[in-house]
């Protein structure tokens, strides 16, 4: 036998006869070698696995077709070990065609296999999800795939890949949002308790808006999630009845209108009427819980922005002083350079490295103040060394930026809750809360004539944004089975001393209302239905303990009367006290959950611990409290998502994204958050309907 050959073209086999064949073009030619082994027999050799595989032997040609399915299917160990660890495997599938070669040997006929059209039609469908979710979560604009840079990287990745029009991203876009909304719509509609709803604004350079309406809610497992729902065009945002329409839509569009729990808005948008409109349709949709009051008027991350304004204003002055400071030292190197020597000879301690702040987000002011303070000895001398650097800040002036840093420093702790990797529960957030205004109420009585003068435009805010929610925030460190009523005892003495006691019974009495409106919701109504052309019905109460809830069975009883006359059996003139008797029976119980509850001694104090999965353990224990926390909790403080916490301004959409449909724009948003917080990895088998354990089951 003769030494194979190693060649990267395909040989001119039996030259004699087939003169006039044609060079070799399938695109397996860049993955596979030929070697000939002898006269008559010419195997192909895979680059990657170096497995043989048979091409030509004596007058038949084995064609390429079984080659491309060895790169192409992921037959190839190499191959496919390359795709597990994320390198790029040159070779796709392409359209087979058949009359490539053309071989004046005769050959047999062979049928042509549609495998390899099928695979690039699979490949080609996945490559054009994967340009869909790259578009949605990196907000490119639709034009992106006829942009020339994007084209010359696809062609070098494949060359026969299409090119996508505006209208076939669009549609990919479109087609992921349906998809992942209907997966989000089951779990939705699976969970036994309530939404909670969130209404942000985003401006345009039209005179349109669109407002942000986020759902947060607690599944049956324990979850919290926080997804936004819709994305809603308002034509005339300063009409005071905009919310109204889209919070409708938006609870007809996810099946709210039994859900519906609590709203937050921001006051930046929503004045008093509109909160006034807002909080009636509360109470219309949910007039069983505290009758609909659970309307918070104000965004926490938005009050907190307005206090750092208000701080900063105060000294606005001393504070571009301070900026135009850093600005002449960070912006010129010999400048940063003579800074830095200075720094060293005066042996300053601090670490801090000067960076100049992005005034549109407050908490970069903040740090570019501290900052500048631990240099202040620095800049105090730097004059002396550097001629040209003019600005003098006295030291009063640092004391005063010192004073401001203290109190932005309370607003940044309060802040930073919304930055972390998860949304929190609303019990984290009583505790910077009364910290705050505890803070604000003893500074703007201080004896210091300028923390008065600054703190005073900051405590009128937050004391009103305070007396507005101390209540929610209230009921929901109570659910905290670390803190529970202690916790707002000890708190509010601090802030009100003698007065303190109304305070804690008014959050004491609104746990209590609370509570027996749960308890209520749990109590099944006397529902009768009718099955039959005649007959009365007759009630009768059964319990089935596995699913730990009251069955009401209606039976049938056959009578004399009319046909169509009904009536209830008048043999017992007390049985429908018989029947309201037994239904309420199994749930006395829940009386004395919420004062169990209470009477137990506090969880001892610790960082790192899960409310919600202690709520998820005691279920069993606390049934109806259970469900209250499972509300409670989920209720959303804020408004902002977590990259706009520190925004100085309400956020603005480009005139590219306002020259979309509002539909497009609606699932771009949509799909973004949904791919982001992996709404499909939490409910793949869920139903669209409710789950028959969630709801009062009346049997005929």
């Amino acid at each position: 036998m003769a030494n194979p050959t190693n060649n990267s073209e395909p040989p001119n086999v039996d030259s004699q006869t087939n003169n006039k064949r044609r060079r070799k073009k399938s695109i397996v030619w860049e993955h596979f070698t030929i070697e000939t082994i002898d006269a008559g027999c010419t195997r192909a050799r895979c680059m990657q696995c170096k497995k043989s595989f048979a091409y030509i032997s004596g007058s038949k040609l084995a064609g390429t077709s079984h080659l491309k399915r060895h790169i192409a299917l992921g037959i190839c160990p190499v191959s496919r070990n390359h795709e597990k660890s994320g390198q790029i495997v040159p070779f796709t599938p392409l359209p087979i065609k058949v009359s490539q070669d053309v071989n004046a040997v005769p050959r047999k006929r062979v049928k042509s296999s549609t495998s390899g059209s099928t695979s690039f039609s699979f490949y080609q469908d996945c490559r054009r999800q994967d340009i869909a979710k790259m578009v949605i979560m990196h907000e490119y604009p639709l034009t992106i795939t006829e942009c020339p840079a994007f084209l010359n990287c696809v062609k070098s990745l494949q060359p026969e890949f299409p090119i996508l029009s505006v209208e076939a991203v669009e549609r990919d876009c479109v087609g992921l949002y349906r998809r992942e909304r209907q997966t989000l719509l089951n779990l939705v509609s699976s969970i036994r308790g309530q939404v909670n709803l969130s209404l942000d604004m985003w401006a345009t350079d039209q005179s349109v808006g669109y407002v942000i309406i986020t759902g947060q809610f607690i599944d049956d497992d324990w979850k919290l999630h926080r997804m936004v729902l819709s994305v809603i065009l308002l034509p005339f945002p300063d009409s005071e009845t905009a919310f109204n329409h889209a919070l409708l839509s938006c609870v007809a569009d996810w099946n709210l209108e039994t859900k519906l729990l609590a709203v937050t808005l921001d006051e930046t948008f929503a004045n008093k009427a509109v909160r006034k409109n807002v909080r009636h349709l509360l109470s219309v949709k949910n007039p069983l819980i505290l009758n609909g009051k659970f309307l918070i008027g104000s965004c926490y991350a938005r009050v907190l922005c307005h206090l750092a304004q208000d701080a900063l204003g105060v000294i606005s002055e001393t504070v571009k002083k301070v900026r135009d400071s850093v600005k002449y030292v960070v912006t010129v190197k010999s400048c940063l350079d003579r800074f830095n020597d200075l720094r060293i000879q005066l042996q300053v301690p601090s670490a801090k490295s000067l960076v100049l702040d992005d005034q549109s987000q407050w908490n970069t002011t903040y740090h570019m103040l501290v900052a500048a303070c631990e240099l202040k000895e620095v800049f105090s001398c730097l004059d002396t060394f550097d001629s040209n650097y003019r600005i003098s800040i006295t030291l009063d002036e640092w004391k005063h930026v010192e004073i401001l840093c203290t109190f932005l420093k309370l607003l940044l702790d309060a802040a930073d809750i919304l930055t972390g990797p998860t949304y929190p529960t609303a019990n984290a957030f009583f505790h910077e809360a009364w910290k705050i205004q505890l803070e604000l109420r003893n500074a703007s009585v201080s004896d210091d004539a300028f923390i008065r003068q600054l703190t005073r435009s900051m405590y009128e805010r937050f004391n009103k944004y305070w007396k507005d929610c101390f209540l929610v925030f209230s009921i929901a460190v109570v659910m905290d089975p670390r803190f529970k009523m202690k916790l707002v005892e000890f708190s509010f003495t601090r802030i009100y001393g003698e007065d303190a006691d109304h305070w804690i019974i008014d959050v004491s009495n609104g746990v209590h209302e609370l509570f027996l409106d749960y308890v209520v919701q749990m109590l099944p109504p006397p529902t009768f239905v009718v099955n039959g052309n005649d007959g009365f019905l007759k009630p009768e109460i059964r319990q089935e303990e596995e699913d730990e809830e009251t069955i009401l069975h209606c039976e049938i009883v056959k009578t004399e009367a009319d046909e169509n006359e009904l009536f209830l059996s008048t043999s017992d003139e007390l049985s429908d006290f018989d029947v309201y008797i037994s239904g309420i029976s199994n749930h006395q119980n829940t009386k004395l959950e919420l004062d169990q509850y209470l009477e137990e001694s506090v969880l001892p104090r610790m960082q790192e611990f899960d409310v919600l999965g202690w709520w998820k353990s005691n279920r069993k224990k606390y049934p109806t409290l259970s469900k209250m926390a499972s509300d409670i909790l989920s209720i959303p403080v804020s408004t902002k998502f977590q990259d706009s916490v520190f925004d100085m301004k309400c956020k603005k959409i480009d005139r590219y994204r306002c020259s979309l449909k509002p539909s497009t724009f609606e699932a771009l948003v949509c799909a973004k958050d949904w791919l982001q917080n992996g709404i499909s990895d939490h409910s793949s088998d869920l139903s669209p309907s409710i789950s028959p354990k969630s709801v009062v089951k009346t049997h005929l």
